[in-house]
């Protein structure tokens, strides 16, 4: 497991940010990746990955965390593109076993067109 932004082989993030596996791309830059989830809990479900390797929120670190940052600069463009910037959408990152984290690359879920309920889970 590698948090300092390698590639890791068995990723299948990292194997989607190569290519190896296809993904319906939503937007694409030098550090980030968004494509829609092949299991949707709304309407409108994408994934924000940076393309770098981080395992988990508990892997962010100050020499890492300025892709964070960026994935959240660009959240906004990227609700605006989908249209689901004015209705509004939610973020959710699951960290770990309990919160169900099921690939271990950090990544965000923007979630929209549906009424989300709260509490979730």
């Amino acid at each position: 497991m590698d948090s300092g932004g390698e590639m890791v082989k068995d990723c299948i993030f990292c194997k989607i940010v190569k290519g190896d596996i296809p993904s319906d791309k939503v937007y694409e830059d030098e550090k980030i990746l968004v494509f829609h989830d092949i299991e949707p809990e709304a309407p409108v479900h994408v994934l924000v990955i940076p393309k770098t390797h981080i395992s988990s929120l508990n892997d962010v670190q100050e020499d890492n965390s300025e892709v964070i940052s960026y994935i959240f600069e660009k959240i906004p463009e990227i609700a605006n593109k989908l249209g689901v910037d004015k209705s509004g959408y939610r973020i959710v990152s699951n960290c770990g076993e309990d919160a169900m984290q099921t690939v271990e690359h950090i990544h965000f879920h923007l979630l929209a067109k549906r009424s989300l309920k709260w509490p979730p889970g």
